[in-house]
């Protein structure tokens, strides 16, 4: 038997999974993985994750959830919105180490804040029990959970640039306008996720109210300690595969005291510990994020000092899902924070 933990991948079969899959296949700490799909049960798992081939050739299981979560170390899920808070009590029940949940059914606390953006909670008990893995910012706190919320893609991107100010009590009502990649919508095509949708052209979606804002909103109030702190969120599609691109407009009544020294170098403070958030000089440009679970901003500030401008990119696939659940874990088992997330992004893409 391999040594190392014992990993489960629930819902293996799409992009969110094949990024986790890909990733602990090269972790140090990591030995048995099992990796399990209702819809591609028994085929080799090269065929949905060709690059995977050189690695494995492993299959996927079509053993239940809960089935797959006895006895392992960590459990990730990587499933539709709602499955998780169906499939919890189960996985739970089969008594995993650490379970780590990729979609939205758990990030939020406030039930009515859930609700406003996703409807009836199906597990509402459970969600006490999950710490929101935000790991660019929580860090060695997420030392000893036992259950991990993973942000989203957007939200990630959009908290990254926001955190920096809610923690040095700036006041304001920022404007987050995002643009992502197709692979953010999943694996099964839809018209505005098909090809010839997406090439050329980029539209808005999910206007005055994606899913993501309630993350920020989540965060924004309890970063400021305003319970009525707003923060709008404005989301596009990119004629791209992979990466988000995300840029903060924030207004102030007269220039912070804390950006004395200007946007760069206090945002350059805020991270200063933090390993995978880079702070550029200049603006990031997305490929150069892409492939890596880094995540590149650069902040800029008008000449009055009363107005900011900053700019995030980041891989949705990795920062924004499977690395960043890998990070979220390794600190809350312990592990060095970068193990099996050294690589850099894939330039040109």
């Amino acid at each position: 038997m391999s040594s190392g933990l014992r990993v489960a991948v629930v819902g293996a079969a799409g992009y969110a999974g094949g990024e986790l899959l890909r990733l602990l296949l090269g972790h140090p700490a990591v030995g048995e993985i099992v990796a399990t799909s209702r819809s591609q049960a028994g085929k080799p798992i090269s065929e949905a994750h060709p690059s995977l081939a050189p690695l494995t050739d492993a299959r996927f299981s079509g053993m239940s959830p809960g089935e797959a979560a006895i006895g392992r170390d960590v459990v990730f899920l990587a499933l539709e919105q709602g499955e998780s808070s169906r499939l919890a009590a189960a996985i739970f029940e089969s008594g995993p180490g650490l379970v780590i949940d990729l979609a939205a059914d758990f990030r939020i606390a406030d039930m009515r804040l859930y609700e406003q953006f996703y409807g009836q909670h199906a597990s509402p008990d459970h969600v006490h029990r999950f710490t929101y893995g935000l790991a660019d910012v929580l860090g060695d706190k997420l030392r000893g959970a036992t259950a991990i919320a993973a942000p989203g893609c957007f939200a990630t991107a959009a908290q990254l640039a926001l955190w920096p100010l809610a923690s040095a009590g700036i006041e304001t009502t920022p404007v987050l306008f995002g643009i992502t990649g197709s692979s953010g919508a999943g694996v099964s095509p839809r018209p505005s996720t098909h090809h010839p949708a997406r090439a050329n052209n980029v539209f808005a979606y999910s206007v005055l109210g994606h899913r993501h804002e309630a993350e920020v909103l989540s965060s924004w109030r309890e970063w400021t300690g305003n319970a009525d702190a707003q923060a709008r969120l404005m989301v596009h599609s990119g004629p791209w595969v992979r990466g988000i691109y995300l840029t903060l407009h924030a207004r102030f009544s007269e220039r912070p005291s804390t950006m004395a020294d200007g946007a760069t170098a206090f945002y350059c403070d805020a991270y200063a510990d933090r390993r995978f958030v880079r702070v550029l000089d200049r603006a990031p440009e997305l490929t150069h994020a892409v492939g890596s679970n880094y995540a590149l901003i650069h902040a800029a500030l008008s000449d009055d000092g009363r107005e900011l401008q900053v700019m995030v990119a980041e891989d949705n696939l990795v920062k924004g899902a499977g690395g960043q659940a890998i990070q979220a874990m390794n600190l809350a088992l312990g592990f060095d924070e970068a193990a099996g997330l050294t690589a850099v992004g894939i330039f040109p893409c």
